[in-house]
This record gives structure tokens, C-alpha cells and sequence, in this order.
């Protein structure tokens, strides 16, 4: 049960004895529940073209940018470089385009991927059932679709045009791919585009209805704040440091189960700041397509502020006494040679 006054109270609570004592307990919970294992990902542009207008994305159907998408030979080459970083995990992300980046190339750019990575999990435009049952079939282990926002009315205005537009199909989207057999789904709210506290209750309350339908399926969340692109016109609500810092606190301490997600949107400072709450961050990421061998030109979907390298990630987990970890879960053939 989510006790929305208590959580409204807990957020706007601006004593300093208060947070502290939330930090602490959440960070017990982390370690009771995970240890002090922090798994890490990448993720990975496929590809830029959308047919959403989205006012604060930079991506969007409406901005004039180079539009472009990997090749099969372009595939190999950005999962080649980024495997031998020792990445296990990726997160595959397109814009939003039915026509540019069909469910038949993301199928085909999986199974390339699983040629590179156990794990392969996607973040592209909302797909019907039978069309998540096809990328499982291909090796997708898990699936990533953010609300942006539960305000109807803010997400109205700030998706402008296209298939985005419709609140309810986006909204019913993890219950499409749960009903799939998706193994992990990984839902969020953008912060900045409506009020913090009400959209991190509704997401909250998305949640547990998913978990009562859906219990099998591991679940993370994920709170990125608006990266200001260029040209955005768009002017977003300010999310302060201490406010992101509780959200991540209080769903930690709500969801004990539930994994965190950490993207390089944040600075080095936060992130390494935010170790003993969260479960998985990205790590040497780039989200330009292309970006790990810049082999196309093109501007990014949102400028990254951690552009330390795997490697020095790595470090820095084994110099805080965390343990990295690469990959998940292996499927039971891959490991013994069996065939289930």
C-alpha cells in the first residue's frame, strides 16, 4: 500500500537529521537485500530516427538533425568495441520510429548483439505483445519504457505529435511485454516535466499494480532528470540534488527487492555518492549512434556529465570495497552446454 501523505512528507521534509537518518536506512536495506554488488551496463544507439514530437528531447521528430541508423557491419563493429570493455550487459535504444527501426531490424540487430553479450535488454518505441514475444524469442532478456510523467495533462502538452501522444498505450505497455514473458522490466518517470512528488507516487502505484499482475518478473526503476538539449525551448521543473537523493532513498526503502538504475545523465560526484542505494549504473557510455567507434556523425539524444571509462568505474567500485558485476544471469545452455 502506498501512503501517499507520508511519502509527500518524507520529500518535502528539508531537515538535515531527517535525510541523514533516510540515507542510512536506506543504505542498510541495499546492503541487506544486494550486498555490495552493483551490476553495470551500456548502453547502445542503434539508431536516431523518431516520428514522436517531444518537446524536450533531442531526438524529436521536430529538431533538424542528421537522422541515421547502424548497418550490420556498423553493429558488429560498436558491440566488437564495446564487448572487449568488458561489457556484458547492454541496453539497446532507438528513437521511436516504426518504419526506420522496425521490430524486424531490432530482431536482427539482438541476435547480432547475442553473438557479444549474454544480456541484451531494449529501449525503443512501445511494441504489441506478439511483437515482444518475437524479440524474446531473439535473445531480449528485458525491457525499458518509461511514463515520463503521470500528469495526463503535462504529458499531453509536451508530447506534441505522434504515437507518443497516447497516454493509455504507452501506460499499458509493461503489462504487454510482462504478458510476453519478458524476464526484467525497467520502468521511470523523467524528472522535471511535472511536480516530483506526485509523479514519483504514481509511478510507485504503476509499480505495485504490475507486481500484484505480474510477480515473476524482476522489476527496476529509474529517475533520470531532463539533460537540456540544444535548442530545447522547453524549460523544466528543478530537481535538486537532496530531493533526487530521497526519491532514490524512499523507493529503496518502499521496494526493497526492486533494482535501482543510475545513468551517466548525473555528475561523477552524485554517482559515486549514491553507491550504497543503487543496484546498477552505466558505465564508458555514449549516446550518439555510433559513439563507440564513431564511425557516423550525428548529435546525441542528451549529453552525458559521467564520461569516466568502464574501466575507471571498475576502479572505483573495488576502491569502495563494491563488487562489480558484468552479468546477471547466463541461460542454462550457455553454461553447461545443455539445451533446454
Amino acid at each position: 500500500m502506498i501512503v501517499t501523505d507520508q511519502i509527500h512528507r518524507i520529500l518535502t521534509d528539508s531537515r538535515e537529521a531527517t535525510f541523514e537518518k533516510l540515507k542510512k536506512q536506506a543504505s542498510d536495506v541495499t546492503r541487506q537485500y544486494f550486498g555490495r554488488t552493483i551490476s553495470l551496463y551500456a548502453p547502445l544507439y542503434l539508431g536516431n530516427y523518431c516520428e514522436n514530437n517531444c518537446v524536450y528531447c533531442g531526438f524529436s521528430s521536430h529538431h533538424k538533425i542528421p537522422r541515421t541508423r547502424l548497418n550490420d557491419a556498423e553493429l558488429h563493429k560498436e558491440m566488437n568495441v564495446l564487448s572487449k570493455q568488458g561489457i556484458q550487459n547492454i541496453l539497446i535504444l532507438t528513437g521511436e520510429s516504426d518504419r526506420m527501426t522496425s521490430v524486424n531490424y531490432i530482431k536482427n540487430a539482438v541476435t547480432i548483439a547475442r553473438q557479444y553479450f549474454p544480456n541484451v535488454s531494449i529501449e525503443i518505441q512501445p511494441l504489441l505483445t506478439d511483437e515482444y514475444s518475437q524479440l524474446i524469442k531473439a535473445g531480449v532478456d528485458g525491457l525499458a519504457v518509461y511514463q515520463e510523467t503521470y500528469d495526463r495533462e503535462i504529458y499531453d502538452t509536451v508530447h506534441v505529435s505522434g504515437k507518443k501522444k497516447d497516454y493509455n498505450y504507452r501506460y499499458e505497455t509493461p503489462e504487454r511485454a510482462a504478458h510476453a514473458g519478458m524476464r526484467s522490466i525497467s520502468m521511470g518517470i523523467l524528472l522535471g516535466l511535472a511536480p516530483p512528488v506526485e509523479d514519483v507516487i504514481a509511478l510507485f502505484q504503476h509499480l505495485r499494480f504490475m507486481e500484484k499482475i505480474y510477480p515473476g518478473v524482476e522489476y527496476s526503476l529509474s529517475f533520470p532528470r531532463i539533460v537540456p538539449v540544444e535548442d530545447m525551448d522547453y524549460q523544466p521543473i528543478k530537481v535538486s540534488d537532496d530531493l533526487f537523493v530521497k526519491i532514490i532513498c524512499l523507493t529503496r526503502i518502499l521496494f526493497p527487492r526492486v533494482g535501482i538504475n543510475l545513468s551517466t545523465r548525473e555528475q561523477p560526484a552524485i554517482r559515486d555518492d549514491m553507491l550504497s542505494l543503487v543496484t546498477r549504473m552505466s558505465a564508458g557510455s555514449s549516446t550518439l549512434v555510433g559513439g563507440y567507434t564513431h564511425i557516423r556523425e550525428g548529435e546525441p539524444q542528451f549529453d552525458i556529465h559521467d564520461h569516466r571509462s568502464v574501466k575507471e568505474i571498475v576502479q572505483l567500485l573495488k576502491d569502495k570495497n563494491y563488487d562489480p558485476v558484468f552479468t546477471e544471469w547466463r541461460c542454462l545452455h550457455e553454461v553447461s552446454g545443455l539445451r533446454v
